[in-house]
């Protein structure tokens, strides 16, 4: 895989793109300016950016309620995302879908979701249009571990196997259902393990490392290109805040946040790109600045769109 610099700046620039947006969103959540719901990525970045390295601009994406990370590492426009979620007409979604619903079917990005596991089959149905086009294309799925107990990860992962569908499922492990830590309801350590039951790989990577990320997606990817049906790749994260916006996630060990903050994604691969000679700490500095600016840009764009009207209400609700 590509070492080469300006890929790997890509790489760095995308995760600190998607904390920033988290970040502002965050803020904004807090003033009470900002409607809806909101499930916060930060910490998860390095499992979005590099999945999203590999892929080409046919594959399919689907997503979660945590979502923005996806489609900020696909390529998606933050001013028209921050609009979204402050509900506003210029959003991709027009203001009607929100933080859990966002989506851009021209970047293959077919939607986050709000019900647990519901995105597993929307891609499986989506890995079976590719194998049909025969183009090469793959769908990709994002969930968490609490998904995987759900009859729609099952069902899906089954059906996937059978048909030897492009699929590529990723496990977003944060150890956490919302309060529910995976050691109470699964009695097993690994999430991966369940692919053996569908005879399919089962991959495990730290999801805190955006290389290990990219070159196991990679893999999978490759091999679901070739035929070679579905894999199951687990990414073990963590999640820096409660599961939504206001939960202080007081059920979590806090010798286990601090191990896991210890090992943020976004500074670890800054400074192996610091040790590696690939870039100067103000190199970085200056990568995070010049985000900084475009999240308050974004921001800007958001508060000053107007807001949906009534005339709107049953637009782009049906389709011919």
């Amino acid at each position: 895989m590509s070492q080469d610099r300006e890929h790997l700046l890509d790489l760095y620039r995308c995760m600190v793109k998607i904390r920033a947006f988290e970040d502002a969103a965050h803020a904004q959540f807090l003033s009470g300016a900002m409607p809806g719901f909101l499930h916060l990525y930060s910490g998860e970045e390095a499992v979005a950016v590099g999945v999203m390295a590999v892929l080409r601009d046919d594959d399919f994406v689907t997503s979660t309620h945590r979502g923005h990370g996806h489609l900020i590492a696909r390529g998606g426009d933050v001013n028209l995302m921050m609009a979204e979620i402050f509900g506003r007409a210029t959003g991709y979604c027009k203001g009607k879908g929100g933080s859990m619903h966002v989506a851009d079917v021209k970047l293959g990005m077919l939607g986050a979701n709000g019900v647990v596991g519901a995105s597993i089959p929307i891609g499986t149905g989506a890995a079976l249009a590719c194998q049909f086009k025969g183009e090469g294309a793959v769908s990709v799925t994002f969930f968490g571990d609490g998904a995987t107990n759900r009859g729609t990860f099952h069902e899906s992962l089954n059906l996937a196997s059978v048909w030897q569908l492009p699929a590529v499922y990723i496990c977003e492990n944060n150890l956490y259902g919302v309060a529910n830590c995976q050691r109470e309801h699964m009695n097993i350590c690994d999430i991966a393990d369940r692919a053996k039951s569908y005879g399919m790989p089962g991959v495990i990577v730290d999801g805190s490392d955006v290389l290990a990320v990219r070159e196991a997606t990679a893999e999978a990817v490759a091999r679901a290109r070739e035929g070679g049906g579905p894999t199951l790749v687990e990414c073990k994260t963590w999640r820096h805040h409660g599961h939504f916006v206001g939960d202080a996630a007081t059920y979590r060990d806090p010798a286990e946040h601090q191990e896991w903050m210890e090992k943020d994604p976004i500074p670890r691969f800054g400074a192996d790109l610091v040790s590696g000679g690939h870039v100067t700490p103000d190199d970085l500095a200056f990568i995070q600045a010049e985000i900084a600016s475009e999240l308050e840009a974004a921001v800007a764009f958001a508060v000053g769109s107007p807001w949906p009207t009534e005339a709107d209400l049953l637009t782009d609700v049906y389709t011919d």
